[in-house]
């Protein structure tokens, strides 16, 4: 097996961008873009793009789908728990009320995608409108303060959310630089066990050379972050629900029967019932998590905050459907995976820290963002034709 430059290049397409970024933010700002503040704020502030765009993606594999009521739910779902908490609610009942009442929006608007057959872009506008609506009804108009210290140091408010250091070190988190190593261990670990079974079932596996630069890339990379991190508070406990979500639906995704149906749905929907599979269980399981994930936001949402506004999760629902397409995801459906919806997110989040350190006006940043995007759209369509 051998590997091409333009493959590569082809494959490697966003993060290289990504890095060619990163370089020029880090030229224009003098430095401060990678400064262990910025990289924290970058990941904090950015939490629900992560979140939503791991539930986006599913929705975008079974044909191109999405949801634009997702940042009106955030709201809503985000505007309950604060009123909950308001009345001196249990915080973990808060929670759970938040979690079910997004799956439960899920539910409905899957019930009417995947059963009623109505488009997705109709029902989840539909949705977009009335759940905007019921926040303000909820919340009457007004902000809601959460007090509540347990809640927002587990979901990442505050000023002490943040992994302690258990060693307690001068200037550096201990704590945080041994985490960043252990991941990169286990991460070659997979990569030693993952060659090891495919030789041993006889299965051709990737060039040594191929997978020790990527491994010494990967790891140099994640080590670096979590050095980064170290040097300002440690690890932010909202890296860890974004940590958690992506290990989940990359399982998903890449290791479950569901996961496989979603790729098939999106790649041929005809084949797919065909051969035995009901596309509208699917289609219904896709909404149901968007909906779930979409609660999780919230609950993120509103914690680093400190609040809940009428006005929150207005253009989330672009950022999650924006990353996943900058990530690979196609616009076709059947193609996308949840590393490229992290190097997406990344680079959106790069480029609005970068830009609002730059001091760019706020409607030149939409410009930028919507070329990046159809710059991104116009390479999914252009591989598409050549395929064909």
């Amino acid at each position: 097996m051998t590997y091409k430059v333009s493959d590569i290049l082809k494959k490697y397409t966003m993060v290289i961008a990504l890095v060619v970024v990163v370089f020029f933010f880090q030229f224009k700002t003098g430095g401060n873009i990678l400064l262990p503040q910025n990289i924290n704020n970058l990941i904090s502030q950015n939490a629900y793009v992560f979140v939503l765009a791991a539930g986006m993606l599913l929705c975008i594999l079974t044909g191109g789908n999405i949801d634009l009521a997702c940042g009106s739910v955030i709201c809503f779902v985000g505007g309950i728990g604060a009123v909950l908490m308001d009345k001196s609610v249990n915080v973990w009942v808060a929670v759970i009320v938040m979690l079910v009442g997004g799956l439960l929006v899920g539910a409905w608007q899957g019930f009417w995608i995947a059963y009623i057959k109505v488009p997705p872009f109709i029902a989840t506008l539909a949705g977009m409108y009335a759940f905007r609506g019921l926040s303000n009804v909820v919340l009457q108009g007004f902000a809601v303060g959460i007090r509540n210290t347990t809640f927002l140091n587990v979901f990442g408010g505050g000023a002490d959310c943040y992994v302690p250091d258990f060693f307690h070190g001068t200037g550096i988190n201990i704590t945080c630089l041994l985490a960043g190593i252990i991941l990169a261990a286990v991460y070659v670990a997979l990569i030693v066990k993952n060659r090891l079974s495919a030789k041993a079932k006889g299965y051709e596996v990737a060039p040594l050379y191929g997978e020790l630069i990527k491994a010494v890339l990967i790891c140099a990379a994640v080590i670096w972050f979590f050095f980064k991190l170290s040097q300002y508070k440690g690890i932010p406990t909202s890296l860890l629900w974004i940590g958690l979500v992506l290990l989940v639906y990359a399982y998903i995704t890449g290791n479950t029967t569901m996961g496989r149906y979603l790729y098939a749905v999106g790649g041929n929907e005809k084949a797919t019932r065909l051969s035995g599979i009901d596309p509208r269980k699917v289609y219904f399981f896709a909404y149901v998590n968007m909906g779930l994930m979409s609660g999780l936001a919230g609950i993120l949402t509103i914690a680093r905050a400190t609040q809940a506004q009428p006005t929150f999760g207005q253009g989330y629902e672009m950022d999650a459907i924006a990353a996943c397409f900058i990530g690979g995801a196609s616009a076709y459906g059947g193609e996308g995976n949840v590393f490229g919806i992290v190097i997406g997110a990344l680079l959106m989040g790069v480029i609005n820290m970068g830009m609002s350190i730059m001091g760019m006006e706020a409607n030149y940043q939409k410009v930028v963002k919507g070329i990046v995007v159809l710059v991104a759209i116009i390479f999914d369509v252009l591989s598409n034709k050549k395929k064909k």
